[in-house]
């Protein structure tokens, strides 16, 4: 008989890669998961891992078995989703990782509302980008993820994570006070061709999504500053470090000093798409459903019709 624990410590093996970086995920010691890995070869009779010198890496036999221990991981889920939905009323605790605007916007007022509807429902955040909430997840640190669609986003073990879309909204331009542009009602992105820009670092993908779009009007952005915090590539638009595309539910409550302008982009512009994952087997958990439903019903809020500034300030910054 395979014990599920060991498969568990495997397929922990398989998606980190090493003895070391499974046993942080799973809170056990190196040498716990040696053993326990060990244990599985002889329940199994297969040789599982090649050890070479100080790594090991999945034997034919071994990448079968932890392709199995990730159905049978869902399949237990599944089995937990429904003894949960056997009981009566709603008690218990909810993990959520997910990147800090989404916190804000969506998260915080979730939590609010749960607080009223299901006082005894607890709620856990962790603000993660999303190849970190994606690896919470797996790792089973977390039962909900947010994350911006991206090629990297929520994406370890394919059927392991079902996604489903929170909400989408535009990318405002986000030009310093005295601009040439800042009392335009649009802006067409090709004209800031020639304007210094602030982007999130590579890797982000609003920066992504900012340069794909630049590409689209044909120019490449001269990248002066970089910042995944958008109170800091406001701060640095206001006192006329650069020009800037920022999501529109990133803007609101930030408080640059002096506040940049904000205008709209004329005709089809880039956006930024936000989904939800969980667990295979994990959705019809009654707990989750409940948070899933709070958390689309707060996205649904969410009102992009308008930037968050109007300022149209007209003092000289240099070189606009």
């Amino acid at each position: 008989m395979i014990d599920p624990r060991r498969l568990k410590v495997l397929r922990a093996l398989a998606d980190h890669g090493t003895v070391t970086a499974a046993a942080h995920a799973l809170y056990l010691s190196p040498s716990a998961v040696s053993q326990q890995l060990a244990a599985l070869e002889t329940e199994t009779g297969h040789t599982l891992l090649e050890r070479r010198g100080r790594t090991v890496r999945l034997t034919a036999a071994g990448s079968v078995l932890a392709r199995h221990a990730g159905e049978i991981s869902a399949q237990l889920e599944r089995a937990e989703a429904d003894l949960a939905a056997c009981s009566t009323g709603l008690v218990g605790e909810v993990a959520v990782a997910a990147f800090a605007t989404a916190i804000t916007e969506v998260v915080a007022p979730a939590v609010a509302a749960l607080r009223q509807r299901a006082p005894q429902v607890q709620v856990r955040v962790k603000d993660a980008e999303g190849h970190t909430s994606a690896r919470l997840l797996a790792d089973g640190e977390v039962d909900i993820a947010i994350a911006v669609e991206h090629r990297d986003s929520l994406a370890p073990g394919t059927g392991r994570l079902l996604h489903a879309p929170l909400y989408e909204e535009p990318f405002d331009a986000v030009l310093p006070p005295g601009h040439r542009l800042a009392g335009a009602g649009e802006v067409d992105l090709k004209d800031l061709a020639e304007d210094p820009w602030i982007t999130p670092w590579p890797g982000n993908p609003v920066h992504e999504a900012v340069l794909r779009a630049c590409e689209q009007a044909r120019f490449q952005p001269r990248v002066e500053c970089l910042s995944d915090d958008f109170s800091a590539v406001c701060a640095l638009v206001a006192v006329g470090a650069g020009v800037a595309l920022v999501p529109r539910s990133a803007l609101h409550g930030i408080r640059p000093a002096l506040t940049p302008a904000v205008r709209p982009l004329r005709g089809p512009g880039p956006t930024r798409r936000v989904l939800t994952a969980v667990r295979s087997g994990s959705e019809g958990h009654p707990l989750l459903r409940l948070a899933l439903a709070e958390l689309r019903e707060r996205a649904a809020a969410l009102t992009p019709a308008r930037p968050a500034f109007e300022n149209t300030g007209r003092s000289p910054v240099r070189g606009y």
